[in-house]
Formats: C-alpha cells, sequence, structure tokens
C-alpha cells in the first residue's frame, strides 16, 4: 500500500541538519526547565493560594481578552481584507504594530493613554473611572498586544478563500449583512478558531504591557507570567512549577492549532 509521505515533495539532503539543530534550540531548554521541577511537591507548589489566585486570574482575563479580540478584531480583518482603500492600509499597519512592538512599550502607551494623568485617562479618572493598575487595565494590555494575532490569522484566511461566493451570494439578492453571517464567516471559520486560539494563549502569557499599564497587585492584576516573575526571586521551585503550567498550556494550544491547520489543508 502507498503510504502517504511518499507522494510529498523531496527536500534537499542537507536540510535535516540545520533542522534538528533549530529544533533542538526550542526543546533543550525546555526539557531542562522540565528536569529542574521538583516533582515531590509540584501539586503543593502549582495549588498554594497565591498560584491559584494568579492562575484563575490568567484564565479568566484570557478569556474576557479574547471574547473582546473578536468582536472588535472580527470586522477589522474582513476590512483590511476586502479594501484596498489607502488609509486601510494605515490603520492595517497600526493595528498589526504590537506584533513586533516590545510589551512594555505596548504597556507605556496604554499608560499615556488611559493613566491617571493621560490623553483619555485623565478625563475617565475626574468622572470617577479609574482603569490603570485594575483588573480591567489588565484585559486592556491583553487585548492590546493579543487582537493582531486573531486579526492576522483570520485576514490570511480571507485573501486565500476569495470573496466569489460573496459575488454570487449578492447575485442572488442576499444583502450584506447576510453574506457576511451565512457566506463569509462560515467559510472562514477554521481560520478564526486558529485565531482565537493563538489570541488566547498569548493573552495568557502576556507580561510587559501588563506589568507597566496594570502592576502587580496580588488578586486583582497579578496574573500567572507575573507570579513567576515574582516567584524566580523568592521560590524558585514555585517560580519552575507554575512555568510548567505555562508550558503545557503552550503545548495544548499549539497541537490544537496545529491539528486545525492539517484539517484545513487535507
Amino acid at each position: 500500500m502507498t503510504r502517504r509521505w511518499e507522494h510529498r515533495t523531496p527536500v534537499p539532503w542537507w536540510l535535516p541538519a540545520p533542522a534538528v539543530l533549530g529544533g533542538l534550540f526550542v526543546v533543550v531548554p525546555v526539557l531542562a526547565m522540565v528536569g529542574r521541577v521538583d516533582w515531590g511537591s509540584f501539586v503543593a507548589l502549582v495549588t498554594s493560594p497565591a498560584s491559584t489566585t494568579a492562575l484563575a486570574l490568567s484564565l479568566g482575563t484570557a478569556a474576557a481578552t479574547t471574547g473582546i479580540a473578536f468582536v472588535l478584531g472580527y470586522p477589522l480583518a474582513v476590512l483590511f481584507s476586502r479594501s484596498t482603500a489607502r488609509w486601510v492600509g494605515v490603520l492595517r499597519a497600526l493595528v498589526l504594530l504590537p506584533l513586533v512592538l516590545p510589551p512594555v512599550v505596548g504597556g507605556l502607551a496604554l499608560l499615556a493613554a488611559f493613566g491617571r494623568l493621560g490623553v483619555l485617562g485623565a478625563f475617565l479618572d475626574a468622572h470617577g473611572l479609574r482603569i490603570a493598575f485594575t483588573t480591567t487595565a489588565v484585559v486592556m494590555a491583553q487585548v492590546f498586544v493579543s487582537m493582531p494575532f486573531l486579526v492576522s490569522s483570520v485576514e490570511g484566511a480571507l485573501r486565500v478563500g476569495g470573496d466569489r461566493y460573496e459575488r454570487v451570494a449578492a447575485t442572488l439578492g442576499a444583502g450584506p449583512t447576510r453574506t457576511f453571517l451565512t457566506v463569509t464567516t462560515p467559510r472562514v471559520l477554521p481560520g478564526i478558531v486558529s485565531g482565537l486560539v493563538l489570541c488566547g494563549a498569548r493573552a495568557l502569557g502576556e507580561f510587559g504591557a501588563t506589568l507597566t499599564f496594570a502592576g502587580s497587585l496580588q488578586g486583582v492584576t497579578r496574573t500567572l507570567p507575573l507570579e513567576v516573575y515574582l516567584q524566580r526571586e523568592v521560590d524558585p521551585d514555585t517560580a519552575v512549577a507554575l512555568a510548567l503550567v505555562l508550558v503545557v498550556v503552550a503545548v495544548v494550544v499549539i497541537g490544537v492549532t496545529s491539528l486545525r491547520t492539517r484539517t484545513v489543508v487535507a
């Protein structure tokens, strides 16, 4: 029986060498960290009150971030993929800027806008609404750095799929809203799922913008990455155990995304 991989395009004979080195460069540090875990007290370390509080806060804010990023990011992705206006290209560059912007810089930008003395923050503070150094600030920081991942993923799916089915629906009398909900969205659902997974994972691991804009207040803004950073100085065993939790979450996310991508390609 012929196997599937026998029909795939052959690769150069020398390619596996740098590929293996690249894989080892990532895998070896992760395995080294796993080897440092104190397995005898692992459960106790990751279930301590501080750890569970940080984990619950991370999961809750990441879930809220993913929902907000979808509501705001999906329309942006559709606009970027369908419009050819020059101003849309400028907007796209600005929206995707956090992909390459250092997270700390993003936190400073949010602080300049929504801090107590910020452009918008001063107005809000005068009306009794404080954002910086609250749980809301955590969600805002996560949305800022993670939404571009969803936008990029969905936009790519929309560009690959084209718009011929939308044009057909329009000729059959379907309005823009009906076409958007019944044609466009179902066609790019795999891209949406991948984008949501990547967005949620990025939000769960966010550190720099959160620390700068929201601070590190236990039970309020101290997410799991911040707890790892804090424990690194006072209790390395706890820091390594919590870091492993984040690694496991990342592996699950990458696995889900990879399976979705392979299914779409097949």
